[in-house]
């Protein structure tokens, strides 16, 4: 290792806590990546970069995905919410809620969630002259605990807005991700969203299911296996509400004010009547 790249290891491990193995891939950290970030390391990047020679547009898939992210947001400030619970949040690249809501709405209330100590930690770094916005480290599936650590900023009794983004592909059936959802959702009062993405492998051709399976195989060595599914049961977890046009669609399909390329990645609102 040269001079240089020992000082820049260095540099990056200031802000990582001590109990994180760094030479295990975590998805948080691949998915920074993607999004062309710099909090990730060398066995993330080898796995991103195995994930890129079979899926080329990865990448792209990943900022399309991030572009529905802003695009919800700021039609969600304009519908009048000003507070979000950001599950899953990973590592904060720009164009995070925080910086999308409060461009518009200064006074909006944020909290994200992860469960990745190192997202957590540079998220609270960032966040510490910003008094309505705050991270948490937890794993969604803790509703409790994360239901709890939310109140402390958040106002339940008016509309919140619930974004699971790119998180419950990650989250097995066994792990009952539906009554996840489903008792987040039962916390909040009516007025408040859901917004949703989740990868699919639905219209896949038999070569490039072949390709999938290979990257799910990547995955699996990492911190997160993957959970793929289908439109039916992307469509479950919004069962209850009401979907805003329109309705379960790609991501570069929902409310587009751009051209992408289509992506294997469904998105979705809902609003709790």
């Amino acid at each position: 290792m040269s001079t240089g790249e020992d000082a820049r290891v260095k540099e990056e491990l200031k802000w990582v806590p001590s109990t994180v193995d760094v030479t295990r891939p975590s998805v948080a950290r691949m998915y920074d990546y993607y999004l062309g970030g710099s909090h990730n390391f060398e066995a993330d990047r080898a796995a991103a970069k195995q994930v890129e020679q079979i899926f080329p547009g990865i990448a792209q898939s990943a900022q399309a995905n991030r572009s529905f992210l802003r695009r919800v947001v700021r039609h969600l400030v304009s519908s009048g919410v000003d507070q979000f619970l950001d599950l899953g949040s990973g590592i904060p690249t720009v164009g995070n809620v925080h910086e999308i809501a409060q461009h518009d709405n200064p006074s909006a209330r944020v909290v994200y969630v992860d469960y990745e100590p190192v997202a957590v930690s540079h998220s609270n770094a960032l966040l510490a002259d910003n008094p309505n916005a705050t991270a948490v480290l937890a794993d969604l599936r803790a509703t409790s605990t994360v239901l709890a650590a939310a109140r402390e900023v958040l106002d339940f009794s008016r509309p919140i807005g619930v974004l699971i983004i790119a998180a419950l592909h990650f989250v097995p059936d066994s792990d009952d991700p539906y009554g996840v959802v489903a008792e987040y959702m039962a916390d909040l009062p009516s007025g408040s969203y859901l917004a949703i993405t989740h990868a699919t492998w639905d219209n896949l051709t038999e070569e490039e299911a072949a390709e999938a399976r290979k990257v799910a195989q990547i995955y699996s060595n990492s911190d997160n296996k993957l959970a793929i599914r289908t439109y039916a049961e992307v469509t479950r977890f919004f069962d209850g509400l009401e979907l805003l046009e329109p309705g379960i669609v790609t991501v570069d399909e929902w409310r587009p004010d751009s051209y992408e390329d289509h992506t294997g990645i469904y998105g979705a609102v809902a609003r709790k009547p």
